[in-house]
């Protein structure tokens, strides 16, 4: 594959979602990475909430070319690379989620608030561009949670 994750090329992924409220600084995070000989990636997790004495969770996990390989097919499918966030709703009260990309020679980010549903997407100046954004991230999260998952077998404490 001409495109893969040991080509070398600069690879680089960041996604937070957070606010600040009644139970502190609460915000799901994760980024992935390139690292070394381009063979292999850093996949970091982070999850802070303290409703009902949550602690943070840190994950850090090696994951291969392959997976590298795929993140790369999502975001170009996505088309994410050609969406501008100018018209996006800006950042609020009820907090902001955050998208960074270095793909090759390409690097965007991006700033926005929560997305609550679709309809706050429909209902946005650029639904379009937003709507790229919201599938974008749905399908990242799964994918993170799903690696996460595989790596820790995290069990909810009853």
């Amino acid at each position: 594959m001409a495109n893969s994750a040991s080509s070398g090329e600069p690879f680089y992924i960041r996604y937070y979602s957070g606010h600040s409220g009644r139970f502190g600084h609460e915000f799901l995070e994760f980024d992935i990475r390139v690292v070394g000989d381009g063979r292999s990636a850093v996949a970091r997790y982070a999850n802070n909430s303290n409703y009902r004495n949550d602690s943070l969770i840190r994950k850090e996990m090696c994951v291969s070319s392959l997976v590298v390989d795929e993140i790369k097919r999502i975001v170009r499918a996505s088309e994410i690379m050609k969406e501008d966030d100018g018209k996006w709703p800006q950042k609020n009260k009820d907090g902001r989620q955050e998208l960074e990309i270095r793909f090759g020679g390409e690097h965007i980010s991006f700033e926005t608030a929560k997305i609550g549903s679709l309809i706050d997407v429909t209902e946005s100046a650029d639904p379009e561009g937003l709507r790229v954004f919201y599938y974008l991230v749905q399908d990242l999260k799964a994918l993170v949670f799903s690696l996460t998952s595989l790596h820790f077998k995290i069990k909810p404490i009853s």
